[in-house]
């Protein structure tokens, strides 16, 4: 494993972190024995950071990431989030108040079954309690010895800056892949002037850049991709076609479109961190292996070329969604 620095002052973590596989797990269930299998595996091929969230499967994953780890807890570097809710009728909401922060941070510690978060960051932006109150809390809470760095998911470069004035940032986690490459524009040219290291969400399309979606019908009936509009019928069609570019490249090097779209992000800077989610040994394996994945600038500007910011089709967020992103 290759490692890479979180930020001016945060630790170091693998080169390649674990997020939420999108396959809910249930107390008990076969796929919690795979979940503790894929956790197990990682610490062996020096996986160090695993991504988590008070909103993920119902608190449920703070839960069962904190039951894997137990006794590897000095090898790993958890991030759990807060400030990111889904109501009883499926809508979303935010809330950055300090007492909130609070709350979260110890119902997310005894779920964890740890003393402290190694990065805690803000899940959403409340657009209605300024930044520099919510950032001042999670301040309070490193100077409380609960947290040990903090960061922010999903805001636009006023907030970023704004925030990072308040305490220094370790992170910023937004998506990226080379199928969605807004951040280019504006936020990573930002993380990079602040010394925010970026951590990268969704970094295989919400699989769509494996190469196993090819049409809706690949995604179970329940899954909620289905509402997001690169994987409607009409945006699918278009996105396939470009995968199978990918798949192409892939081949001719002798590894998976997973592994190669993994390797591009890897090569734009070692101030990247992807995150791919999975709950399987197999894939683990497979995204690990794409440290060593070694790309020419000649292949490198063709998948730029390939997967340029607008190519693909249909927003990564539905757009009532969308409105909470970016703030």
């Amino acid at each position: 494993m290759k490692y890479r620095q979180l930020g001016r002052n945060g630790p170091r973590v693998s080169a390649i972190g674990m997020g939420r596989g999108t396959q809910p797990v249930q107390f008990g269930d076969l796929l919690e024995q795979e979940f503790n299998a894929t956790i197990a595996r990682a610490l062996d091929l020096g996986v160090n950071l695993y991504d988590s969230s008070d909103a993920y499967w119902g608190t449920r994953h703070e839960v069962l990431l904190g039951r894997a780890l137990k006794g590897h807890r000095d090898q790993a570097q958890i991030i759990t989030k807060c400030g990111n809710i889904d109501l009883p009728d499926g809508k979303k909401a935010t809330n950055g108040r300090p007492e909130y922060i609070y709350q979260c941070c110890d119902a997310s510690l005894k779920r964890l079954g740890t003393d402290v978060i190694d990065l805690y960051c803000l899940h959403r932006v409340d657009p209605n309690t300024p930044i520099e109150e919510t950032i001042g809390a999670m301040a309070r809470l490193i100077e409380q010895g609960k947290v040990r760095c903090i960061g922010i998911c999903e805001a636009g470069p006023a907030t970023l800056r704004r925030a990072h004035q308040t305490h220094s940032l370790a992170a910023l986690q937004t998506e990226y892949s080379l199928w969605s490459r807004d951040c280019e524009r504006e936020i990573l040219p930002v993380c990079r002037e602040l010394g925010i290291a970026y951590i990268a969400y969704a970094p295989l399309g919400r699989g769509l850049l494996t190469g196993r979606i090819k049409t809706v019908d690949d995604l179970p009936l329940n899954d909620r991709r289905r509402k997001h509009p690169r994987f409607k019928p009409e945006n699918l069609a278009r996105n396939v076609e470009l995968v199978a570019q990918l798949e192409a490249m892939a081949a001719t090097k002798g590894v998976t479109s997973a592994q190669l779209a993994l390797a591009w992000l890897l090569a734009q800077g070692d101030d990247i961190v992807p995150i791919p989610g999975t709950n399987h040994v197999r894939n683990l394996e497979q995204n690990v292996a794409a440290v060593e994945i070694v790309l020419s600038a000649d292949e490198l500007q063709r998948l730029s070329h390939v997967f340029a910011p607008g190519a693909g089709a249909g927003e990564r967020y539905m757009a009532n969604v969308l409105k909470g992103v970016g703030l």
